[in-house]
């Protein structure tokens, strides 16, 4: 399901008439992240958001892995597998296991980290333990209030922001935002800051420091598209932050496909992906988590071969100081 237009619209009619339901919704949801949480015997430093849909918070738990491990950690990265049929608390095979199993943004984690999928974050952290983790890397859990976390890094899309700042299904909150940043040590502002000048006004008020990140496109990975128009699509949380970054790239988008955040394409979809681009003789662009998604099923096996990965990292701005507070959070644990 797409995430409604209204919800980033200024609250209006539909946002007045569901505002009830967002009542209610959020008052669970708050009570939900109050208490204080299983402690897994591991520093745990969580990696969230304050909205549905996609912010940029793999990218952010990437980066951050990388600058524990430079640092002499062993960090291992903690995810509920979303989007994956697996069940059972374990650790990925990147080689080996699919995103139809383990989902698509463990298995982009466990391509730079050892990472667990649980849907139980306590077994999943305790697991991580066992295996040798350091510190673990929550991505994902900012409204989980089972696993006690010693450092909250909350990420937020700076165009899109918190939307119209209304509550599920009012809104693309998924809780309160005061209850939200209660539980917050710092907030990552992702790209342009227009659309997030309240939730980083917000977060001053508490004197959260306020971080700026940066979604960087690897060009060089797909430097033989260089003066050819493109096709660009994408099932992520905000397909338009994508078709904005191949644009920034330097690729000429003659097309794009949205489809919803980790959208399981159909043959019947890919085949007309394939045709549209060869129609116009137009290049296939998507994401890394896009491609992650359709390798292991021969009906999708012509789109992944045809279709050209566009990385990305995250760099931000503000990443001595970002390592600096993870590591002081690590020392507070031990």
């Amino acid at each position: 399901m797409r995430d409604p237009a209204f919800w980033w619209r200024k609250a209006g009619l539909a946002s007045s008439l569901l505002a009830p339901l967002g009542a209610v919704y959020g008052l669970v949801a708050a009570q939900r992240m109050a208490g204080p949480g299983t402690r897994a015997g591991v520093p745990v430093i969580c990696v969230g958001n304050f909205t549905l849909g996609g912010a940029g918070k793999t990218p952010t738990a990437i980066a951050l892995a990388g600058m524990l491990a430079a640092a002499g950690l062993k960090p291992f990265c903690l995810s509920r597998g979303y989007g994956g049929s697996e069940k059972w608390p374990r650790r990925i095979n990147p080689q080996a296991d699919s995103a139809a199993l383990v989902g698509d943004e463990a298995l982009l984690l466990a391509r730079v980290a050892p990472t667990i999928i649980a849907r139980d974050r306590v077994v999943g952290a305790g697991l991580a333990r066992a295996q040798g983790a350091d510190v673990v890397i929550m991505d994902d859990g900012l409204q989980n209030g089972t696993l006690a976390k010693n450092f909250t890094l909350a990420v937020v899309d700076g165009r899109r922001g918190i939307g119209n700042g209304c509550v599920f299904p009012a809104g693309p909150l998924r809780a309160p935002l005061d209850a939200q940043l209660a539980r917050c040590d710092a907030l990552l502002v992702v790209g342009d800051e227009t659309g997030a000048r309240d939730v980083i006004a917000a977060a001053q008020a508490q004197r959260l420091p306020v971080w700026h990140g940066k979604l960087v496109p690897d060009t060089a990975a797909i430097g033989d598209l260089k003066g050819r128009k493109v096709l660009a699509f994408a099932g992520i949380g905000d397909p338009e932050k994508f078709f904005a970054t191949v644009t920034e790239a330097g690729f000429a988008i003659a097309q794009k496909r949205a489809f919803p955040d980790h959208h399981v394409f159909s043959a019947e979809e890919a085949a007309a992906l394939v045709m549209d681009a060869e129609h116009e003789a137009l290049a296939l662009i998507t994401t890394e988590k896009d491609h992650a998604r359709m390798a292991g099923d021969p009906s999708l096996a012509a789109l992944a071969a045809k279709s050209h990965v566009l990385p990305v990292r995250m760099e931000i701005r503000e990443a001595e100081e970002l390592q600096k507070a993870a590591m002081a959070a690590v020392r507070r644990a031990s």
